[in-house]
């Protein structure tokens, strides 16, 4: 039986989409006759992890599901055995990037992907804890429904699924590799505020996301799609879409991609850094891998930790990083471009080697150009005063260090490309946990297997 990894990765409370997910999960074992390893990567303070445990205890058995709830001590017991295994060099280095102290979007993505190949998955579907999902009729909108229709299949095979093709016929016989949709609701990074007190601050400072060379008219249209997903509209019918996908229509919140990507490149680890888990999506574009583009888009929501002054100043400092980020990803984007079908070997894999050897030519760019980045938000902010006053004198104080991290995070990132080979071979077989009962046939519901 073929087996998906759908996984909710987490630090706050979130209890309700606990359930909301299962039923997914549940859909997608019923419709598609697949069994689902339902994966929460629980990284929440001991009150919030208390009450996913009891979440996780009370969701209703169903067939064709399997249930793994992993706080972060077990996540660390199950890498330090493939660690172990792997036999590599810099063990302890490795563990870091995997499991670091701080928020890391690509890190929590990256555990997800090598326990869904110790469970013998074939894709990995993820969701976010500060979103859900439509209703129609009363009905959720499940973006599973196109994920597991499409992945793994050959692209030739999957035209009469779909509502359009707009794929080059040089890519019809390879497989589709990716499926997502983007949200609907808040914007995906919270700059509402800035766009309303000042509009041309807020121009600015987006725009240090986009490369200088493109042309003025291209640049202004990205600054004012960015962070807005597919705006408001509520979904009505499914529109699909066979195509290579681009990763400003997707958002991580609603991605599913299959092991030939994750089990060959992992996501950069860089921590309290937004964005840079889109990393795979640019390198399936550049590549020349089919995806599919659907139009289940999840509802997206801030929490109110984020409104607080700490959370405020928290995420600000994770979009700082994610502008500095962005001139190194830039520059791997655009040799990715360049190398196109050369990124993939005679048997049309991905060649880690690759990916790899240019996120090491990006840590050799001039830092000038970030020095710059971090004097726009420094004026900017300082102009609004108040809690962005507050942000810039941080940013002020840090400055030799964001500079040097964002050249830093992307050597880890090398590194942990080179390692991740044999990471994702030693992850098979290796155990989660206790081995889960496995589901039973339809209509004999076991419980659920879930972690301690």
């Amino acid at each position: 039986m073929r087996r998906v990894c759908l996984t909710l990765p987490t630090h706050r409370a979130c209890a309700a989409t606990i359930a909301a997910v299962a039923e997914e999960a549940a859909y997608g074992a019923r419709e598609f006759g697949v069994e689902v390893h339902l994966l929460v990567l629980d990284s929440s303070a001991p009150a919030d992890l208390a009450g996913h445990r009891a979440a996780v205890a009370a969701l209703p058995p169903a067939p064709g599901v399997v249930v793994h709830h992993l706080d972060e001590d077990r996540q660390r017991a199950f890498l330090e055995e493939v660690l172990a295994a792997s036999g590599l060099a810099g063990a302890d280095r490795l563990l870091d990037l995997m499991l670091p102290d701080g928020v890391s979007y690509g890190a929590c993505t990256n555990r997800a992907f090598l326990i869904a190949e110790a469970l013998g998955c074939a894709s990995v579907h993820r969701r976010d804890s500060d979103s859900r999902y439509q209703l129609l009729d009363g009905e959720p909108v499940f973006p599973i429904r196109h994920e597991l229709t499409a992945l793994g299949r050959r692209a030739a095979d999957l035209a009469g699924d779909v509502t359009r093709g707009r794929l080059d016929p040089g890519c019809a016989d390879r497989t589709v590799v990716l499926a997502g949709a983007s949200f609907i609701g808040e914007l995906s990074v919270d700059l509402a505020e800035l766009r309303a007190l000042d509009p041309e601050a807020y121009h600015e400072v987006v725009g240090l996301s986009v490369p200088t060379d493109y042309p003025e008219i291209w640049r202004r249209n990205l600054i004012d799609e960015a962070f807005r997903g597919a705006g408001d509209t509520p979904f009505t019918t499914d529109l699909t879409t066979l195509t290579l996908v681009a990763p400003t229509r997707v958002d991580m919140c609603n991605v599913a991609l299959g092991r030939e990507v994750y089990g060959r490149v992992p996501l950069p680890p860089a921590t309290d850094t937004i964005g840079t888990d889109y990393f795979l999506l640019h390198l399936v574009q550049k590549a020349r891998l089919p995806g599919v583009l659907h139009n289940r888009h999840i509802v997206n929501y801030h929490t109110d930790e984020r409104r607080s002054d700490s959370g405020f100043l928290a995420y600000q400092l994770r979009f700082a990083k994610y502008l500095l980020a962005t001139a190194h990803l830039d520059a791997v984007y655009a040799g990715l471009a360049a190398a196109g079908d050369t990124l993939l070997d005679p048997a049309g894999r991905l060649r880690p080697a690759a990916v790899a050897a240019l996120v090491r030519e990006s840590t050799a760019i001039d830092p000038a150009g970030n020095a710059a980045r971090l004097d726009v938000l420094d004026r900017r902010y300082r102009s609004l005063g108040g809690r962005y006053a507050t942000a810039a004198a941080l940013f002020a104080e840090r400055r030799g260090r964001l500079l040097a991290e964002a050249r830093d995070d992307m050597a880890d990132f090398a590194l942990l490309v080179d390692a991740w080979g044999s990471l994702t071979a030693h992850a098979k077989g290796t155990a989660v946990n206790h081995p889960p009962h496995p589901p039973t046939a339809a209509g004999t519901a076991p419980a659920p297997a879930v972690a301690p």
